[in-house]
C-alpha cells in the first residue's frame, strides 16, 4: 500500500487529516501507530477545528520535524535548514491545492470554532472530498520529498 493509500484509508476510517498523514509515516518516524495517532489528534480540522493550517499539512510538518529537526537550542543552521524543508513541502502542497488553509480548502467563509466533529457519514465524505484529496496529496508530496532527501 502506498503512503497516499494508507493516509486516505486512515482518513476514510475516521481519523482526522493530521492523524492520517502522520500515522502513515510511522515506519519513517519510528513512532508506533497509537502514539502517532495521539500526538497528531489535536491538529485535525485546521488545528482543533479552528480551520487554520490544514491538518494534512501539519502532519507533513510533524514528519519532517521528526526526520530533520533539531533538539539543541541555538542550533540556528539546523533550524534554518528545517524551516526551508517545511516551506518547500508547504509550497508543493499549495501548488497542488492552491492553499494550505483548511477553511479555504473547504470553501468556508469563516473559521469554525465549534469543537464538535462532523459525523462521518457518506455526506460528510462527499462534502469533504477535498480532505481525502488533501490527505493523499500531502502523503505523496512527503514521500517524494523524503526520497529526494535520502
Amino acid at each position: 500500500m502506498t503512503k497516499r493509500e494508507k493516509s486516505q484509508s486512515l482518513f476514510l476510517n475516521g481519523y482526522n487529516c493530521a492523524q492520517s498523514v502522520f500515522a502513515a509515516f510511522c515506519d519513517e518516524t519510528g513512532f508506533d501507530e497509537n502514539t502517532a495517532l495521539k500526538i497528531s489528534s489535536g491538529f485535525g480540522g485546521g488545528m482543533g477545528r479552528l480551520r487554520e493550517v490544514c491538518g494534512a499539512v501539519s502532519g507533513m510538518f510533524m514528519v519532517v520535524s521528526m526526520l530533520y529537526g533539531y533538539d539543541e537550542a541555538g542550533d540556528d543552521l539546523v533550524k534554518m535548514e528545517l524551516y526551508k524543508k517545511v516551506q518547500d513541502i508547504a509550497n508543493r502542497f499549495r501548488i497542488e491545492n492552491q492553499t494550505i488553509i483548511c477553511r479555504e480548502l473547504l470553501q468556508l467563509e469563516e473559521e469554525n470554532s465549534d469543537p464538535t466533529p462532523g459525523e462521518r457519514t457518506p455526506e460528510y465524505y462527499g462534502h469533504h472530498a477535498c480532505c481525502v484529496k488533501a490527505v493523499g496529496d500531502a502523503a505523496e508530496i512527503l514521500e517524494q520529498f523524503i526520497n529526494e532527501n535520502k
